[in-house]
């Protein structure tokens, strides 16, 4: 199958690996993978803030660029959720714009949902000799009702130690332009997602959104626990020949 990766800006910014990482594991299960360079971003930041006509134009921007796709697929939670639930908002007065988001966004999928759902599968591959727990992320769990995709995955990945995270429905604060706006609501909010993870004697915390992992990072990097933050894709794409 021929796959679009969507990268989406926060990560082509922050977190490349992630995108690569995808890369990887699509090809190691012997898919084509196109990146489509004029891709940029999804409109999220501008929507959630109240800017609807700038994010209208990154939204045509995105049918632009993968209307004739045959499956897209996003490492990012909270940019697929945007395109699935925001998009045909943002296109309501333009009859012609929505008629294309409504036909492009069943082939928008969301990284662990290709693979569950999509492709079927459970175990890709992968090794990981480590601790790991899975933080859900507001959007997985509500978004886009992912459920246990995820954690499917990760429970097949060869040597990996799963353990379930404790209050995993809980928000980690992060919310994008939230976590500036409400500051201190925000870190109580990362401190009980914090004693969450520690409390498990995980090596490393995963999610399906680097957003969130960006946060949780942040808090326990500062607290010198030595847990890492990992987003799933890159612990699909460990392999024993890498180990």
């Amino acid at each position: 199958m021929k796959v679009s990766l969507f990268i989406t800006c926060f990560n082509d910014t922050l977190f490349p690996q992630t995108g690569k990482s995808a890369v990887e594991v699509l090809e190691r299960l012997g898919h084509e993978v196109e990146f489509r360079s004029a891709q940029t971003c999804c409109g999220q930041m501008h929507s959630n803030s109240g800017y609807p006509r700038e994010a209208l134009t990154l939204v045509r921007r995105f049918v632009d660029v993968f209307r004739h796709a045959d499956m897209v697929v996003i490492p990012s939670t909270s940019c697929t959720t945007t395109v699935r639930t925001q998009y045909p908002r943002l296109a309501a007065d333009d009859a012609a714009l929505l008629r294309e988001v409504e036909e492009l966004i069943p082939r928008v999928l969301e990284f662990s949902e290709f693979l569950t759902g999509e492709l079927g599968l459970a175990d890709v591959g992968a090794y990981y000799p480590h601790r790991v727990t899975y933080h859900a992320s507001c959007n997985s769990l509500r978004g886009l009702k992912l459920g246990e995709a995820p954690k499917t995955l990760l429970k097949a990945v060869r040597g990996l130690d799963f353990v379930e995270l404790p209050a995993s429905e809980e928000c980690c604060g992060f919310g994008g332009t939230f976590a500036i706006k409400n500051s201190e609501v925000s870190t109580a909010m990362l401190s009980d997602k914090m004693r969450a993870v520690l409390a498990t004697g995980a090596e490393v915390v995963t999610a399906g959104d680097n957003s969130c992992l960006m946060h949780i990072a942040g808090g326990l990097s500062r607290l010198k626990t030595g847990v890492r933050a990992m987003h799933l894709a890159e612990i699909l794409a460990c392999t024993e020949a890498g180990a």
